[in-house]
């Protein structure tokens, strides 16, 4: 499952909630939706964005295909609006705090396959996946935002997920400046993430390097999240940040200097275990670094879409393509 060039699509008055609603049909055909499931997106997005109006007067809405073979449609709803003071309240039917009927947020939640929603002073963020098949759980525990600087036809940043049984791979690449060149060669990076399903993390990235040397280069880092042995092998080359978040803090993971594709000294693939419920957390430098989950209460219990749109509202630059991806990692007695 690869996720890159996300719609990102500013709402900010009626029209813009016309073209949104067209982009999310689009998807949805894309996606193999039935008539019925096409129609629920359009609910979803016709819903939410006109929420963002309403109440917060400016918001972006994020649309992408998720899913085994991207057989859903995923709808992030992000602004920087006074948020909501009781969310329970927002989704009975019939409670309303801008004098409509009250039936939006309800409705979304009970059309979308998974839905989540966070909200606080600094604004609110609500997640709704629609899939082909209502059981499919391929990214569960997994999400992400990958959005292409302004003005760029096409995202110079990727990622891309893999599950083998209980292992999850993990890869985020951001190729070199930003446009059609630094997509090939991020696009590079994930033909190799898709075709090899044998090696690790270090070997993955040597051959990445190796095909790599045709293009500009990148930053490449890769994550394999072993469950049952409760740790990351995680290896990196290049300003892809990496932190494992768990209830006691944080720590970062060593990224080593250089391009693969082009120069580095060295490749070091690196082990850390974790105890108990955690969280990945990888970002290109389209981000900045200096967050902190602990300033967002609540936010590290809610959904990893959630949590990636709420960073890169806060934290992306509005100069380079920006991707940020949040991976569960649960207990090891968790089901």
């Amino acid at each position: 499952m690869s996720f890159s060039n996300q719609s990102c699509s500013e709402i900010a008055d009626s029209s813009h909630v016309g073209a949104a609603r067209r982009k999310a049909a689009e998807l949805a055909l894309d996606a193999g939706l039935d008539e019925t499931a096409c129609g629920k997106v359009g609910i979803v997005v016709n819903e939410l964005a006109n929420n963002i109006l309403k109440h917060a007067g400016h918001g972006t809405l994020l649309l992408q295909r998720v899913g085994a073979d991207g057989a859903g449609v995923e709808v992030v709803a992000i602004d920087a609006g006074p948020g909501m003071a009781d969310v329970e309240k927002c989704l009975v039917d019939g409670y309303s705090t801008g004098g409509t009927a009250g039936n939006g947020l309800g409705a979304v939640q009970r059309l979308s396959d998974e839905f989540d929603i966070w909200s606080a002073p600094s604004g609110t963020v609500v997640l709704s996946r629609l899939f082909r098949d209502a059981t499919d759980r391929s990214v569960s525990g997994i999400g992400g935002v990958c959005v292409a600087l302004k003005g760029e036809p096409v995202c110079g940043d990727a990622w891309a997920v893999r599950r083998d049984d209980a292992d999850v791979f993990v890869l985020v690449v951001d190729g070199l400046g930003h446009g059609v060149a630094a997509a090939e060669a991020a696009e590079s990076a994930l033909a190799i993430f898709r075709k090899d399903q044998a090696s690790g993390t270090r070997q993955l990235l040597e051959q990445m390097h190796r095909t790599m040397q045709t293009t500009r280069g990148a930053a490449v880092a890769i994550a394999k999240v072993e469950r049952d042995a409760q740790q990351v092998n995680y290896c990196a080359v290049g300003n892809i940040a990496g932190r494992l978040q768990h209830a006691e803090g944080s720590r970062g993971l060593l990224s080593n200097n250089g391009i693969v594709g082009g120069q580095f000294r060295r490749m070091e693939e690196i082990t850390y275990p974790w105890t108990g419920a955690a969280q990945i957390i990888l970002h290109s430098d389209g981000l900045q670094s200096r967050w902190a989950l602990e300033n967002y209460p609540g936010l590290a219990s809610r959904h990893p879409a959630i949590i990636a749109a709420v960073l890169f509202r806060d934290f992306s630059r509005a100069r380079d393509d920006a991707t940020v991806v949040v991976v569960k990692l649960p207990a090891a007695n968790d089901p």
